[in-house]
């Protein structure tokens, strides 16, 4: 049983966490390790942070969909995919060696990084589409899904940086739709770590609370200030992700 002080301080990181994931993502690289601190084992930790997550993620996505960053009707066949995609990634993850992502993910993240602080013309004005959403969406939903099922850092800027750099979207529908994906995704790990007993449900319950007021302030805040704000928080999320993963294992 947590101590109630533990809880509260674990709602208050929740709120950071969802104020942060709702612009940039990354919000797990700041709720995951205040779970482990608190004892947690590993596995409970990881199932307790997608459970807890899922609340600000959601809010956040309601709060895209309301304002009209996000059309959830063009959108249902990547969240399918994604779905699919994020639970054969769950169920294969114990046989498949991941030791290359440990490398390969933090590369990326610093390239998404560079991209984003040095590629011109980077708004929320829509630009021409490489591929077309309908039929090519879906296909990155699967891909990143089933990477975010397998291993998971970094799925919000990956997401972010298809939508920008494939499909023409300025950075705040950029940001809507990926947490549309991103909470797709969270919710299919959820369909094995719930039944399996992994969650931790007082440190989620706590860290929920705290995410939907995060992702609702967070939403908003990106939407306010759009590019000139989801821009640079999206360099420095990629860039202390990255750092995190090649150094702090």
């Amino acid at each position: 049983m947590l101590d109630p002080m533990i809880l509260l301080a674990l709602a208050g990181v929740g709120m950071l966490a969802g104020f942060i994931d709702a612009i940039a993502g990354g919000g797990g690289m700041i709720a995951l390790p205040a779970l482990l601190a608190t004892g947690i084992p590993p596995v409970a930790a990881l199932a307790t942070n997608k459970m807890q997550s899922v609340f600000g993620t959601g809010m956040a996505a309601f709060t895209y969909w309301r304002r009209g960053f996000v059309q959830l009707k063009s959108l249902l066949p990547a969240i399918v995919l994604t779905y699919a995609g994020s639970l054969c990634g769950a169920l294969v993850v114990k046989q498949a060696d991941t030791s290359l992502l440990d490398i390969a993910v933090p590369v990326a993240l610093i390239a998404i990084a560079l991209y984003f602080l040095f590629a011109p013309n980077l708004s929320d004005a829509d630009k021409a589409a490489r591929l077309g959403f309908a039929r090519f969406v879906p296909v990155l939903g699967f891909i990143i899904g089933f990477y975010d099922g397998i291993f998971g850092p970094g799925t919000g800027s990956f997401f972010t940086i298809g939508f920008v750099t494939l499909f023409g979207l300025g950075l705040t529908r950029a940001a809507g739709n990926t947490k549309v994906l991103n909470l797709t995704s969270n919710l299919a790990a959820l369909t094995i770590f719930i039944p399996a007993g992994d969650v931790v449900w007082p440190a989620a319950i706590a860290m929920a609370a705290g995410q939907l007021l995060g992702g609702y302030l967070g939403a908003h805040t990106g939407i306010r200030f759009g590019a000139r704000l989801i821009r640079p928080l999206v360099v420095v999320v990629s860039i202390i992700l990255a750092l995190k993963l090649l150094f702090w294992r």
